[in-house]
């Protein structure tokens, strides 16, 4: 328990780097002078780059360590960080914020492995902690970013996430536990090295993981489908102010805190097995009914409240499928996080050009998306507890 906090600090570089400069989109394209389209694109290539990293670097960790890659990824982080508001073009930012996501990756990656070492079957508990506990990042990351705006200039919101990582970076180097030593007993058996693309293969080539990194996928769907659009929803469709906005984002970031908080109460009385078919019947049936709110034009009321319960939803989903990779898992546990990772972010940056494609100025668009992917969602759950060795397996592993 005590090194969950240092867990979720670091991985709260990732919800930073995305949410801390939202409010400065505007002035970062005034800036150079282009379309905030091109700016915000940066979101999305930062994703792309947060795939990336984790893809590269997590059979890395399974073969060196998992310490020197967070020290690797929260040292160049931190360059990149300090860089970016020193480039002279828009082109060049956004190419940055590739590489800054990058090894944001290699930093990343690692945790979810360490987790598994510290909590065993009880690992969606772990990760759960550490989700709540990282949520305070999204939640006051906007506010925090507008304040730097206020105090001093853009550049600052980088240069404090460089100030950020430096921090993580040398707390880290006291104070990050090596779990597990299995890297050093592969070592020294050469025999058993673990090369990149076996140690994707094994992970791949599992058939009890296919499933869980389906449920996954489209809970990052569903997720960054809300991040994409909520701004659009709430003060374009029903014309917000950003104070509103600001406060009801907060509420919503509450309420996957509460999410994390409950799922860690559950897990152990009931495990990842049954908690993930409650979670995703219940969000296949509130995704049918935001679609109806959004098709019928309800109450606004009613539309935040459903959008909300939906995404806390997604965070236990997406602790509990996760968990139920990892658990297959001992010395591929890094490969097993990048696939997660790589998979979940990659089908997340997919969420934005959905959502343009599917665009006619109404909110629909959004419901028709959700409702799709929990759908998909609720298939692959019939389909997986209704295999053969669905239940046997699960059932040992929950």
């Amino acid at each position: 328990m005590r090194f969950l906090p240092l867990f979720a600090a670091i991985f709260a570089i990732t919800p930073l780097a995305i949410d801390l400069y939202l409010p400065a989109m505007p002035v970062i394209a005034d800036h150079f002078s282009s379309e905030i389209e091109v700016i915000q694109n940066s979101l999305s290539v930062y994703l792309i780059g947060y795939a990336c990293g984790m893809f590269l670097f997590g059979p890395v960790a399974d073969r060196f360590g998992r310490r020197p890659l967070v020290l690797l990824g929260l040292g160049m982080f931190a360059i990149i960080s300090w860089v970016l508001p020193l480039v002279s073009n828009p082109e060049l930012f956004v190419a940055l914020r590739f590489f800054q996501a990058l090894f944001g990756g290699a930093a990343t990656v690692v945790i979810p492995g360490a987790i598994k070492e510290l909590f065993g079957k009880d690992t969606a508990k772990g990760l759960s902690y550490v989700s709540m506990i990282m949520m305070i990042a999204p939640m006051l990351a906007p506010a925090i970013g507008s304040q730097l705006m206020l105090i001093g200039e853009w550049a600052w919101i980088f240069k404090s996430l460089s100030i950020y990582a430096l921090i993580m970076l040398v707390i880290a180097y006291f104070k990050f536990p090596d779990l597990g030593h299995l890297d050093h007993r592969t070592e020294q058996n050469p025999a058993s090295e673990i090369r990149f693309l076996a140690s994707y293969r094994i992970v791949f080539g599992t058939p009890k993981v296919k499933a869980f990194l389906a449920i996954s996928m489209l809970s990052s769907v569903v997720f960054f489908g809300y991040i994409t659009s909520v701004s659009f929803l709430y003060m374009q469709v029903y014309s917000l102010n950003e104070s509103q906005f600001s406060l009801l984002f907060g509420v919503n970031v509450i309420g996957l805190i509460a999410a994390s908080f409950i799922n860690t109460r559950l897990v152990p009385r009931l495990g990842s097995r049954l908690i993930l078919i409650g979670g995703v019947v219940g969000a296949f049936v509130l995704g049918l009914s935001f679609l109806g709110l959004l098709v019928f034009n309800a109450n606004f009321a009613l539309i935040a409240a459903n959008f909300m319960l939906i995404t806390s939803f997604m965070m236990v989903i997406s602790a509990n499928s996760d968990a139920m990779i990892l658990r297959q898992f001992s010395a591929q546990v890094g490969t097993a996080t990048a696939v997660i990772g790589t998979l979940r972010f990659g089908c997340g940056a997919l969420a934005g050009p959905l959502l343009a494609i599917m665009s006619d100025g109404s909110a629909q668009p959004i419901g028709w998306l959700i409702g799709a992917a929990l759908s998909l969602m609720l298939v692959v759950l019939i389909s997986t507890f209704g295999s053969k060795w669905s239940h046997q397996e699960c059932t040992n592993h929950a």
